[in-house]
């Protein structure tokens, strides 16, 4: 083993790799605590679209990360690291092993290698701006980021209207682009060595998931859960809502398009985001990483995973064969 002894094992991949059920087989042979890396389940009424576990799977196995904040509410990659330096020691101290499960790459580098100290913005002013922005037809939000932030534009403009409002924030209330800030200062702490174990699969078994998961999130109330989101105020410019799923079901919601075009097109965009998520984990991770072939048994998978993170030198909470409950 070289290097430093890994704080945490984390399971990664595309959507519909097989990471929940990988992470819940692990969790037979270890004491773990799960902590959800996942951008889109940390809204609070956004279980289906996000396909968050359970309840069942929930007293099983302790799950962090889920049901933070409000819809209409922001999380960022930075708030994330936080959080999990917060709960990795208390996880330790219960004698557990934290266990990040997700497909937000973004996430997982914010805690490996923390991004820079965000600087001091007046809170009044923010709030002042974000209600201003939330005005401003896409667009037009387009151009301002374009012009105020060049080199981070074609990564804001695709991550939509967040992604683009927090470049604006950021460039016009602290007077430098954020595009400066991320190359110039410093990591608002040190990162967190852990090892990755991403699911590779291929594209087609990958998009016949998709499929046969995205039928089982209209089966299971999708359309339902669009449906109230919208009823309790919550619009498309909200955070939360801006995710694959609700803004096609809305659509269809609203009359614009039949529910087979707005499942269609839930399939489609969501085959476009794992396509992306397979360019971001092919060339992002460290190298220490261990790839899983996704087709592979899940007991292989577990195996395979629990060898390397031996061979790591990490804590090896073994769960006692004799009382299977989560954390004890």
């Amino acid at each position: 083993m070289s290097g430093p002894v890994p704080q945490f094992l984390a399971v990664v991949g595309p959507t519909a790799s097989g990471k929940t059920a990988l992470s819940l087989a692990l969790a037979e042979r270890l004491r773990v605590e799960v902590i959800s890396m996942d951008s889109r389940q940390v809204y609070r009424g956004m279980d289906v679209g996000t396909d968050k576990v359970g309840p069942d799977e929930r007293r099983a196995v302790p799950h962090l990360g889920l049901d933070l904040v409000d819809p209409n509410e922001r999380y960022s990659a930075g708030r994330f690291a936080r959080d999990v330096r917060g709960w990795l020691p208390e996880i330790s101290a219960r004698a557990n092993l934290p266990l990040l499960v997700g497909g937000t790459g973004f996430f997982l580098r914010a805690v490996i290698d923390p991004i820079f100290a965000e600087p001091e913005i007046d809170a009044d002013r923010l709030e002042a701006l974000r209600a201003y922005l939330r005005q401003v037809d896409r667009e037009r939000l387009e151009r301002w980021v374009e012009h105020l932030d060049p080199i981070r534009a074609p990564v804001a403009i695709e991550g939509g209207p967040q992604r683009m409002g927090r470049t604006l924030e950021v460039a016009l209330l602290s007077g430098r682009p954020l595009s400066w800030w991320h190359r110039e200062a410093p990591a608002e702490a040190e990162g967190v060595p852990g090892l990755v174990a991403v699911l590779d699969i291929p594209k087609d078994e990958m998009d016949r998931r998709i499929s046969d998961r995205v039928s089982g999130m209209v089966e299971r109330g999708l359309v339902e859960e669009v449906q109230a989101l919208l009823t309790a105020g919550y619009t498309l410019e909200t955070p939360g809502m801006s995710g694959t799923g609700y803004r096609e079901i809305a659509a269809y919601l609203a009359g614009e398009v039949t529910l087979e075009a707005a499942i269609d097109e839930v399939r489609h965009n969501t085959r476009r985001y794992a396509r992306r998520q397979l360019t971001w984990f092919r060339n992002q991770l460290p190298e220490s990483a261990v790839r899983v072939d996704a087709t592979e048994p899940l007991e292989s998978q577990r195996e395979q995973v629990l060898e390397a993170w031996e061979a790591s030198g990490g804590r090896l909470p073994r769960r006692d064969p004799i009382n299977q409950e989560a954390g004890t």
